[in-house]
């Protein structure tokens, strides 16, 4: 096999997601390994515009067989009027062989709260796997990026960050784990819907409005073997 990549495009339905009202132009793509934020003050409920950006990258070769990256990020902005938020997982396996096979993992999970009846979102979700030469080889990056939208300023309690804290604890578990890439996935998927289950529980408690709050998910996988 001589190469495996795909390219990923930003205009997919289910990696942007506008909410309520247009769009907001989000900024650069995230460095590799990096996570940044802009964040708007939770407290006050003063609107702000706000900005994160997480992005995980996984790199085996012959050097080193097993790479294993993963982010389990909150972000809470509170109030805003205009956000942009970028969630990103590249997974590359290069140079091996299938008697001396290689294994690239790379998952991200963030999750973005945001607060207004009239803000403008642009959420950006994206992964891609990719072998290089690499016969026999296991790669598989995960996007998943959790979006929570309210009224009023959503503050998680202590309750709920200790369930997500124990959902990261088991999501960096089975990052390293030695499971097939399918069945990893498949627990990955099990951990996203962990993560929308607490999630969709703060919202049931959040002030009433006439605007509804809402817990949304955008998914992004991409593997080798299997898509």
């Amino acid at each position: 096999m001589s190469s495996h990549r795909k390219a990923r495009s930003g205009n997919h339905p289910f990696t942007r997601h506008a909410l309520r009202m247009g769009l907001f132009a989000a900024g650069a793509a995230g460095v590799a390994g990096a996570a940044t934020a802009v964040p708007a003050q939770a407290v006050t409920g003063v609107a702000h515009a706000a900005y994160a950006s997480d992005h995980v990258f996984s790199h085996a070769d012959r050097a080193h067989h097993t790479q294993a990256r993963d982010s389990f990020t909150i972000r809470q902005f509170g109030t805003v009027n205009a956000a942009g938020v970028r969630n990103q997982a590249n997974a590359v396996s290069a140079g091996c062989s299938a008697d001396d096979h290689c294994r690239s993992v790379a998952l991200s999970f963030q999750i973005v709260t945001v607060a207004g009846e009239h803000t403008h979102l642009n959420a950006v979700n994206l992964s891609d796997a990719a072998n290089k030469e690499c016969t026999g080889c296991q790669t598989l990056a995960g996007a998943y990026q959790f979006v929570v939208s309210t009224p009023a300023p959503l503050n998680l309690d202590a309750g709920a960050r200790q369930r997500l804290a124990d959902i990261h604890r088991r999501l960096d578990a089975l990052t390293r784990s030695t499971l097939p890439a399918d069945e990893l996935r498949t627990r990955a998927d099990g951990l996203a819907g962990e993560v929308s289950a607490v999630l969709r529980d703060a919202v049931a408690h959040a002030p009433k409005a006439k605007a509804q709050p809402s817990v949304t998910l955008h998914r992004h996988l991409d593997g080798w073997p299997g898509h």
